[in-house]
């Protein structure tokens, strides 16, 4: 598979920071999937003097490993890595050659302190935004510690290996041939899982805040630089920083920016972070916020931390339909990204429910990959902004059904069909078919919050102009607030907004406290 002008050109420049020679051992046979393997393993070397490629037989054809002379390191590509996993293969590449990782040296160490031997498989989808930070963090903990060694495996390539294991959402990855972990994971979340993660107690007896962000999406980050821009003592506490939009794929509507993707964004979002003195608390899911002489947060892991003034930034998530069938077959045919598990389903009849932008774009994305899409909608008319609607009605594999109640998914081991009710007429139907994607909407992330904290009937914390609570000192952005809309363009504006005026509260309330 032949490198076009512009990433060959991109992948020249990367070579030329390789530090040391890297051997490539190709297992390959006449099948496509090799040749075009194999064609991107002989264009590597031809570009770089520092790349060399041998034959050998690996576990898996095709595949190969990236490895130093005369040294193993444990890598290996099953498949071929373009797409999506071309990144992971130039951190590979790099890594190998004895370029450190831009990984914190705490981590390192935690890497390099585990003693147990770990073999993990991750399978993935070359169109899967999530899969690349799965793939790289598992490779660079294989360079880091020799009991360590990770396979990559392309899923549309190895797909009796798919099918065998009831694989149905990506990435998954195993563990000493055993379920690991699904979704996307940094390293750090899988050195959590390894129990080898962070100490919880180094969150506890830290000075006070003043001004301390809960959440770490649009919003969040938002708010954290425009506080840390004043001078002024700024903390973010984070389940996962980047938020929603690690989960997005294409971002076409963020002005001034034409494309970019969401992992893409939520690490420019961090790196913008850092440059600032910010105390950054990624892994941390706060629990209880409770006002007192300082405001407290409390988080999961029993620490506790307090501020002077608060930015409640938690975002949302996926909107569950809470049917039976659902949490059961969670990564069993029940799915919640198109972009990621849809090469799954290739071939296959789905189901997506949910007729808005999300629900309607998802089927246009099924309708290329699978065999049949029925998009199911609750209401009587598809809300779907009406050129979305023209596109999938244009479409000869897909079926529309409105007025239809998703009363259940059905399966044994995993999703055989799904059950709905004709609210037009009350009749009850059902759907033989392989898959399920779920789109339709999100649920703010405020649950922890109880009666603390003002919230609506849908759960969103309601903020005046200002980004202010019915809590002195607390305030709100992003979509876990009430804002007409939910939009990352937006989410930065609201976290702005709620940052200027936490400063404006400390001036007026605690000037002595504020450095400005």
């Amino acid at each position: 598979m032949a490198l076009d002008k512009d990433i060959k050109q991109q992948l020249a420049q990367y070579l030329e920071l390789m530090e040391g020679d890297v051997v490539l051992k190709v297992s390959a046979d006449s099948e496509k999937a090799s040749l075009n393997m194999l064609e991107l393993t002989d264009e590597l070397a031809a570009m770089s003097s520092r790349i060399k490629v041998e034959k050998a037989e690996l576990d898996r054809t095709p595949s190969f490993s990236v490895n130093r002379p005369g040294e193993e390191t444990g890598i290996v590509f099953a498949g071929t890595p373009l797409g999506h996993e071309f990144t992971s293969l130039v951190l590979a590449l790099l890594q190998v050659s004895g370029r450190a990782p831009k990984v914190d040296a705490k981590v390192i160490d935690q890497v390099k302190n585990i003693k147990d031997e770990l073999h993990f498989e991750t399978y993935i989808s070359l169109t899967c935004q999530n899969c690349p930070e799965v793939v790289q963090a598992l490779n660079t903990m294989s360079v880091l510690n020799p009991n360590i060694t990770h396979t990559m495996i392309d899923g549309a390539v190895f797909k009796d290996e798919v099918e065998r294991k009831n694989i149905m959402a990506v990435p998954t990855a195993f563990l000493n041939g055993e379920p690991f972990t699904n979704g996307r994971k940094t390293l750090e979340e899988i050195l959590a899982e390894l129990g080898s993660g962070a100490d919880a107690s180094e969150f506890e007896d830290k000075e006070p805040f003043d001004v301390l962000v809960v959440g770490g999406g649009p919003a969040g980050a938002s708010a954290a630089i425009y506080a840390a821009r004043k001078g002024i003592r700024t903390g973010v506490v984070a389940e996962r920083f980047g938020g929603q939009i690690l989960d997005t794929a294409a971002i076409e509507n963020f002005i001034s920016v034409k494309h970019t993707e969401g992992p893409k964004l939520a690490a420019g979002l961090e790196e913008h972070v850092k440059d600032y003195n910010v105390d950054i608390m990624n892994l941390q899911r706060a629990k209880r916020l409770e006002k007192k002489d300082l405001i407290e947060i409390e988080l999961e892991n029993g620490a506790v931390l307090k501020s002077k003034s608060v930015i409640l930034a938690t975002g949302a998530r996926w909107r569950n339909i809470g049917v039976q069938g659902e949490a059961e077959f969670r990564n069993k045919g029940v799915a919640y990204c198109p972009h990621c598990d849809g090469p799954l389903f290739e071939g296959k009849d789905v189901a997506v429910v949910g007729g808005g932008n999300s629900g309607v774009e998802a089927a246009i994305d099924l309708a290329g990959i699978t065999n049949h899409v029925t998009v199911l909608e609750f209401g009587a008319e598809l809300k779907a902004d009406s050129v979305l609607q023209e596109r999938l009605n244009s479409l000869p594999n897909v079926t529309i059904l409105t007025n239809a109640q998703t009363t259940e998914i059905t399966g044994t081991d995993k999703v055989n069909g799904i059950s709905y009710i004709d609210r037009s007429t009350g009749e009850e139907h059902h759907i033989a078919l392989a898959g399920v994607f779920v789109q339709i909407g999100l649920v703010p992330n405020t649950d922890w919050l109880g009666d603390t904290i003002e919230r609506n009937r849908a759960g969103e914390i309601i903020v005046d102009k200002r980004g202010a609570t019915n809590v002195p000192g607390v305030f709100a952005a992003g979509d876990c607030s009430d804002s007409a809309f939910k939009q990352i363009i937006i989410s930065m504006g609201t976290g702005a907004t709620a940052s200027l005026s936490a400063f404006d509260y400390l001036v007026r309330h605690q000037s002595e406290t504020v450095n400005a």
